[in-house]
């Protein structure tokens, strides 16, 4: 009886790797960090709505949406 010969594989070994990745699994972390970055410029006691007056009235929106 002989031993079953293992064969090579066809694929090259370039050392890269594909990877997909659902579009969720981007969107969600990106989502999450800007939310969480508009909680704390909307925390903090300077006013963004000297700069800009729009800016300010998104963060005041933004801000009404999460409170409640």
């Amino acid at each position: 009886m002989s031993a079953p010969m293992h064969t090579r594989s066809t694929h090259s070994a370039t050392g890269s790797v594909e990877v997909r990745l659902p579009w969720w699994a981007i969107a969600l972390p990106a989502i999450a960090f800007a939310a969480l970055l508009l909680l704390i410029v909307g925390s903090e006691d300077t006013s963004v709505a000297t700069a800009d007056p729009a800016i300010g009235r998104l963060f005041e929106r933004i801000a009404a949406l999460v409170s409640g």
